[in-house]
């Protein structure tokens, strides 16, 4: 195997992600967008649309019209923050839950079948260190 630079194989890996997932999300009415927020909002409260836009790494004015449309369909409501009018706080709801759990199974199948030439010890180091890296992307630089 070629010995390629870590933004060759992320792009490559990625892209294959990227294209298996595209068509699962589809069809729990999702997009790429949409599912990584409910997934944020699924593991820990976000607070406000702007925590929100901090912690997936999405511009907050764009993530308005997406949360205007998961809002629309029932999936997470926003409400006035008490400690400032002006922010609102997002909060998923039962059905917002259940549509993530559903798309989520959908992804973790595709998931295995891609990861199936790993044993799990490798299953199990890759999520660690993907995690880790993902992780120390969010610190602030020493």
């Amino acid at each position: 195997m070629e010995d390629k630079d870590l933004g060759a194989l992320f792009a490559s890996i990625t892209r294959r992600i990227i294209d298996a997932e595209r068509p699962l999300l589809a069809e729990h009415g999702l997009s790429m967008w949409a599912y990584v927020a409910l997934s944020h909002l699924a593991q820990a409260p976000a607070g406000t649309q702007l925590a929100l836009a901090q912690a997936i790494n999405h511009d907050k004015t764009r993530l308005i019209g997406l949360l205007d449309t998961l809002e629309a369909e029932g999936l997470l409501t926003r409400t006035p923050d008490p400690a400032d009018r002006r922010a609102r706080i997002v909060t998923l709801t039962t059905k917002g839950r259940a549509r993530h759990a559903a798309a989520r199974r959908a992804v973790r199948g595709m998931e295995g079948e891609l990861l199936a030439g790993l044993d799990a010890a490798q299953r199990a180091t890759l999520r660690r260190a993907l995690a880790t890296l993902a992780e120390d992307g969010h610190r602030e630089p020493s």
